[in-house]
């Protein structure tokens, strides 16, 4: 179906995409799960001070931004205030295991039914984490008097509510996998940025009586750190392939020559590292939280200050130097990981193909190692700085009142981008026109 004249081209595929019986009815689906989910973050948990609550995440730049993700649900401390991120660890978990525990890896080569398997032990290793996750949670806030110290039943039923909080979203979010579009456990995140719009709306109209050229600076910040996301998302370099194949026709065999590509992603990565950093980086404040006495400050309230990701020059170096460190190591440790699993000079020379120019077998191996090493160097300098332009653009503009959450832009970003390619497809099958063009 052809776009008809005058008409944008978004509005156009939308109605398209409404057009179709079982696209509407995956939308439609997806949509209703977001509604059940944004209902479960306002289910609170007993015993909780939510006036103390809220000032102690104003005051807290780092949980604010965990806050961000979970689409105010920490805020609540609600049944969902973990999210999805005890199954998202347990996913990273296991991707780092299976290459290095010879079990693991002979379950993961068994085709889909391995895959099912690993699948399973992974869903299995989330529930630990979630309650671990859960307790910590609530020892963090009891120390700071934000909610009153509970007893074991209390301790245990909070405990056992938000770790089935999280199993209940990640299953929320495999229906929408699998019944609805998109990928859901990531959409089910990008739900939660995308409900703290408002407040953030807010935030930029107050920053603007009070610092209007800062807001102005700040928001020209926010709109270039959005397209870069989006050009470093997007951006790969082809590899070119050519495959040598013999057939048999007619009582001969003939020799047939095709070429393709391999696209290596600039961040193949994606936001796993930026996670990875932000769970190393709140462990300090974590430990500390246990001992300090703000009676008698120690030792222990000068980390606890020492990492504090709101804190402004000099102090704010500390911390955000070691995130930036460990955003760049992450990203190289784990691509350098997900590259060896997928055995691309293997794969290649079992299907008869290989790069011209370069010999197949160990000389291909050493060039597409040289190549991702190149590409992934870019890629890695890019996440890192996407991780302190928070940083940056405070001393930049001097407003503070305002964060820019860029790892919650390159979550949002990415999955917008995803889901609208899955769309794209759908709609290109049907021969009716896409979005992305």
């Amino acid at each position: 179906m052809q776009q008809k004249e005058g008409q944008p081209r978004l509005i156009s595929a939308m109605r398209d995409a409404f057009s179709l019986p079982d696209l509407r009815q995956r939308l439609l689906f997806t949509f209703g799960i977001l509604v059940a989910f944004r209902f479960l973050v306002h289910v609170p948990l007993p015993g909780v001070d939510l006036a103390a609550l809220k000032e102690f995440f104003d005051q807290n730049a780092l949980l604010g931004m965990l806050d961000l993700f979970s689409g105010g649900a920490m805020r609540n401390f609600s049944i969902a205030a973990m999210g999805v991120y005890p199954y998202i660890t347990s996913s990273i978990i296991m991707q780092l295991l299976v290459p290095v525990i010879p079990s693991l890896q002979a379950i993961s080569q068994q085709g889909e039914s391995g895959q099912r398997r690993i699948n399973r032990i992974t869903h299995f290793l989330a529930v630990p984490l979630a309650a671990l996750q859960a307790y910590s949670q609530l020892a963090l806030l009891t120390s700071q008097s934000v909610i009153a110290r509970p007893d074991g039943l209390t301790t245990l039923t909070i405990i056992m509510s938000m770790t089935a909080g999280t199993i209940l979203l990640v299953w929320l979010g495999e229906l929408i996998t699998e019944r609805g579009i998109g990928n859901g456990i990531s959409i089910i995140i990008f739900a939660g940025i995308v409900a703290s719009l408002a407040e953030s709306t807010a935030r930029i109209g107050l920053a603007f009586q009070e610092n209007p050229i800062g807001t102005i600076v700040f928001g020209i910040l926010g709109a270039v750190t959005l397209v870069l996301i989006v050009v470093f998302i997007e951006a790969h370099r082809r590899i070119p392939v050519q495959y040598a194949r013999s057939t048999f026709r007619a009582g001969r065999m003939y020799r047939q020559s095709g070429s393709t590509y391999i696209p290596l992603r600039v961040n193949t990565a994606g936001m796993i590292p930026l996670i990875f950093a932000i769970a190393m980086m709140q462990l300090p404040q974590l430990i500390a939280s246990y001992f300090m006495n703000p009676q008698a400050p120690n030792f222990w309230d000068g980390l606890y200050r020492a990492f504090d990701a709101s804190a402004g020059l000099p102090q704010g170096l500390l911390y955000w130097g070691l995130y930036f460190l460990l955003v760049f190591g992450f990203t190289f440790f784990y691509t350098m990981v997900i590259f060896e699993q997928m055995s691309l000079p293997r794969t290649l020379q079992q299907q008869g193909g290989f790069v011209p120019g370069v010999r197949p077998g160990k000389s291909t191996s050493d060039y597409l190692n040289a190549i991702i090493k190149r590409l992934t160097f870019g890629g890695a300098m890019f996440l890192a700085i996407v991780a302190v332009m928070p940083f940056l653009a405070r001393i930049v503009t001097g407003v503070s009142v305002l964060t820019i959450s860029s790892t919650a832009i390159l979550i949002a970003v990415g999955v917008a981008l995803d889901t609208m390619k899955q769309l794209e497809s759908q709609l290109t099958m049907r021969r009716y026109d896409g979005f992305l063009k």
